[in-house]
């Protein structure tokens, strides 16, 4: 089976390299072609590995395949962890990427860039299957660094416009910031286990649950609790957790595609998945746990606020996303971490679904992507209207859609939670329940109901999108739906007995699993708690206010004046960033060129030094007279002045 695991990453990579550096000469058909055919393999496989776990309860493997270097012992390598956590994300990501790939195809159709993408997309593919398929530190933070550099390029796709530059300078700066923190958690864990490897890594944490060790001078600080939270920063950067969540709605610059390849399956799913696979060293520190928990449910109710506001109908699908890796997070913080990843699970299916009815709609208004220029699409894009429909239905946790059963689940999850924090988090995750109905219906409404607000030429040519897009948006729309009754085994069931760990006192999906009688009994419980009404209450408002009366909307923005100020800023976050931290550094910037190279290095040391010589010159210029008396005096003072030396001075130093 090693060649297998090898060909799930090297499939992808194989297409991206053949794209990206042979594209001209096998041209635009060629190059989506191999590409495509590379993550074809790669699902295909994924599915004989799912099945091999899912069916034939295949034993994990954990096999290093190449050895890089030894340094005192240690070695770092790059290896393979197969169980049953890796079998679901490798599918989850190479199913998403296939779709992803096919409706480029029909997207990208006239872009001059067309084989640069289909490389750059299958590149992002291979770095995301490294990432969950490593089995040590090393291969991690690789697959970690990989996917960010991919998404700087694709997010700066087009490269010409000022704001996409912007944006993928953006996402590389904030990045750099949580893998800052990243990096010293794996330093960390290098210093304190003197090992890479996962499996050695986990077998000897429960020895050092109560080793301490001091940053500062008389502060002892937890040596597990510093590494969980250096390790959570990273994932707040690749996640987009709160405050290093300003990259991910500018992440809008790039193609469609690729927003629904980032938000779905890719580079923000990354840090769910570490935390989740790191849950070895987050059982051992409640304080970490709290941490985690308490910024995923900031994450998920602010981030959700903002959706409510905008009018770019990619960035209320971005904020979406925000919100709901904020729901994922809490998960994680509460220990439910097979909550938390089938809740990822779940999201990658109608999140791509509904970034790419999205792009659908962006194609048919000819790149108009403001909602309000939009309405009553559904009679021209019958497909994409429906498709629509059962992903923002899936999203808001509707009965009996995928999503009901993961973030009901987490919500359980959270009620049932002792730690720190949790009554708060409990609190922001079902109010987020009504503000997810309520941006995922406004979007609705105002793009496929009501009166067409679009011009006239557009309004003449709209149309559903090609096969190409549609395609991709049914085969999409199934899980959707059905991903959720995977609830028994990935939840509740003993999918990921021995792969997830989860401390005695810390088990709430097992108390929630004492009463858990299938998918049917899960959606009568639910019905007696709040958050499907709350959802229903979501909905029913939206449709009053943007269809019924859209009047309020405009008299609520006028009443509360201040508080639609602060969201259509964004908390100011971006404000507070380019004045404290761009415009810190610029002006730290400007004090070290004043003193350090216009004032030392120039000032003092190049003209400094030129002035000197200048000087020196103009006194021994004075010297050269030309006069052959002024020399002839200049040689009797000299002889003077030696007789005097030798006569007085060295006779009073040889006394």
């Amino acid at each position: 089976m090693e060649n297998v695991y090898l060909a799930i990453p090297l499939a992808p990579l194989f297409g991206a390299i053949v794209a990206g550096l042979f594209g001209k000469q096998i041209g635009r058909a060629g190059a989506h072609t191999v590409t495509i055919l590379g993550v074809a393999v790669s699902f295909v496989l994924s599915l004989v590995v799912l099945k091999q776990f899912a069916v034939d309860g295949a034993d994990p493997y954990n096999a290093s395949v190449y050895t890089w270097m030894v340094s005192d012992g240690v070695r770092f390598e790059i290896g393979f962890l197969i169980d049953n956590l890796t079998a679901l994300m490798i599918t989850v990501v190479s199913f998403v990427s296939l779709m992803v790939h096919i409706y480029t195809i029909g997207y990208m159709h006239d872009d001059p860039g067309y084989q640069r993408f289909f490389s750059y997309i299958a590149l992002f593919t291979f770095s995301m299957l490294m990432l969950v398929m490593s089995n040590n530190f090393l291969q991690l933070f690789f697959g970690w660094e990989a996917v960010g550099l991919v998404s700087y390029l694709l997010i700066g796709f087009w490269y010409k416009r000022p704001t996409a530059i912007y944006a993928n300078l953006k996402a590389f700066l904030v990045n750099r910031v949580g893998d800052f923190g990243f990096l010293l958690g794996i330093g960390a864990i290098y210093m304190a286990f003197n090992s890479m490897d996962y499996a050695t890594v986990f077998a000897a944490a429960p020895a050092m649950e109560s080793a301490s060790f001091e940053i500062f001078s008389g502060v002892e600080w937890s040596l597990l609790t510093v590494i969980c939270i250096f390790l959570f920063i990273g994932a707040m950067g690749k996640s987009a957790q709160v405050p290093l969540h300003v990259w991910l709605p500018d992440s809008m610059e790039g193609p469609t595609p690729i927003s629904a390849l980032i938000h779905a399956a890719t580079m923000v799913t990354a840090g769910i998945f570490m935390v989740a696979r790191m849950s070895p060293l987050f059982e051992l520190s409640e304080t970490a746990l709290s941490f985690v928990l308490v910024i995923g449910a900031i994450t998920a109710l602010f981030m959700g606020l903002l959706g409510v506001v905008q009018n770019d109908i990619k960035r209320v699908i971005a904020y979406s996303t925000l919100s709901q890796l904020g729901y994922m997070t809490v998960a994680l913080g509460a220990s439910a971490y097979a909550a938390g990843i089938f809740h990822l699970m779940t999201h990658a299916f109608f999140k791509a679904l509904l970034f790419l009815a999205a792009g659908s709609v962006i194609i048919a208004m000819h790149h108009d992507q403001d909602i309000r220029n939009m309405g009553g699409l559904r009679k021209y894009m019958p497909i994409t209207w429906f498709t629509s429909l059962i992903g923002s239905l899936a999203l808001i946790g509707t009965p009996f859609f995928s999503g009901f059963y993961s973030k009901d689940t987490i919500i359980e999850a959270v009620h049932h939670s002792h730690l720190a924090g949790a009554g708060i988090a409990y609190w922001a995750v079902l109010i987020g329940v009504f503000i997810t109905a309520l941006y995922s219906f406004r979007m609705y409404f105002l793009v496929f109901h009501g009166k067409p607000r679009m011009d006239e030429h557009t309004r003449e040519h709209l149309r559903e999108t090609p096969w190409v897009v549609t395609v991709p948006l049914i085969l999409l729309a199934i899980p959707s739906v059905l991903s959720g009754y995977l609830i028994d085994p990935v939840v509740f069931g003993d999918w990921f007995n021995g792969v997830l760990h989860v401390a005695p006192g810390h088990d709430v999906l097992g108390v929630i699993g004492e009463h858990y009688h299938g998918p049917l009994s899960f959606v009568l419980h639910a019905l007696a708690g709040p958050a499907v009404y709350l959802a229903g209450a979501g909905v029913a408002t939206a449709w009053y206010i943007y269809m019924k009366n859209p009047a309020i909307a405009d008299n609520i923005a006028q009443r509360f004046r201040g508080l639609y100020t602060l969201l259509v800023n964004k908390y100011y976050a971006d404000d507070f960033n380019e004045a404290v931290f761009a415009g810190g550094a610029r002006n730290v910037g400007r004090l070290l060129w004043r003193v350090g190279d216009a004032l030392i290095i120039d000032g003092l040391i190049v003209n400094g030094s030129a002035r000197v010589v200048g000087w020196v010159a103009s006194v021994v210029r004075q010297v050269q007279s030309g006069y052959l008396y002024h020399y002839a005096f200049s040689m009797i003072i000299g002889l003077l002045l030696l007789l005097f030396w030798f006569v007085f001075i060295a006779q009073r130093v040889g006394a």
